[in-house]
């Protein structure tokens, strides 16, 4: 019962006017096993959460596709303000290899934080879009965090942050928020590739460029936050994380995604 609450607040999918259902047309699995979940043309299968935004509404156009990719775009904004996003892949998922490229392009928007230069990331065991509170800046996740160089100083990419979450590395519970990898320090425009590899809660691990450079386990809740308390008390006390939401983050810088498949284990 405890596996099954959690599994409901975490990874259960609000279906939206306009949203892909369990019917729309997704690639199906190739001989080894991945399966593309962006097709280049459209955003079916995904859906948006913009902070201060009902699920499903993006006003003003943050995440668009242009010319093949996920393009995360500031033209319609006059400021930031604060309006974190989130673009979330259908379903809920436990044990998967999730695959994208992405590159930083421009200049940041005005207004957003100094952290969130070159600054995006892919969540993966998030909460459930719907059950994110209208004002929230990010879901209860584990976050896969990307980063751009920015001519001065390392900039590793690949690394882990985590809002409402703690991990394990080796035998120690990590409480802090950010966790850098062993990545070196991309700086232009050009595209990275990087795969997570997720089994459930007995590992998570960071791939960049095929090589890897952060591996822990033990994803979990962190009861000392708000919002994460309240999924510990809807799950009856559980506070292992095995499966949840994947999504990818607009935090005032654009970027783009594209080549974005899973692989089921």
């Amino acid at each position: 019962m405890i596996r099954i609450l959690l599994a409901s607040v975490l990874g259960a999918t609000l279906l939206l006017p306009g949203c892909r259902d369990a019917e729309a047309p997704v690639a199906a699995p190739a001989a080894d096993g991945w399966r593309v979940v962006f097709d280049g043309k459209s955003l079916d299968g995904w859906t948006p959460k913009i902070k201060g935004q009902p699920l499903g509404e993006d006003p003003l156009g943050t995440f668009r596709v242009r010319d093949g990719v996920i393009a995360v775009v500031y033209d319609d904004y006059e400021r930031f303000e604060g309006r974190f996003g989130h673009l979330f892949l259908d379903g809920v998922h436990e044990n998967y290899d999730f695959e994208f490229e992405y590159r930083f392009l421009g200049d940041q928007t005005p207004g957003g934080p100094g952290w969130a230069f070159r600054n995006s990331g892919a969540m993966v065991h998030g909460q459930s879009a719907e059950s994110m509170r209208v004002d929230q800046d990010f879901p209860v996740s584990i976050e896969f965090q990307i980063l751009g160089g920015d001519g001065k100083n390392a900039r590793p990419t690949g690394n882990l942050c985590t809002p409402g979450t703690h991990v394990v590395i080796g035998d120690e519970l990590v409480t802090r928020h950010v966790t850098d990898s062993s990545s070196p320090t991309y700086a232009g425009d050009g595209w990275v590739r990087a795969r997570v590899e997720v089994r459930g809660d007995t590992s998570i691990r960071h791939f960049i460029e095929d090589q890897l450079v952060l591996e822990y386990r033990a994803p979990q809740l962190d009861p000392g936050d708000a919002d994460a308390r309240g999924l510990i008390e809807a799950a009856g006390g559980e506070v292992a994380l095995k499966r949840g939401t994947i999504s990818l983050q607009a935090e005032s810088h654009p970027c783009e995604f594209r080549r974005l498949r899973i692989r089921s284990h």
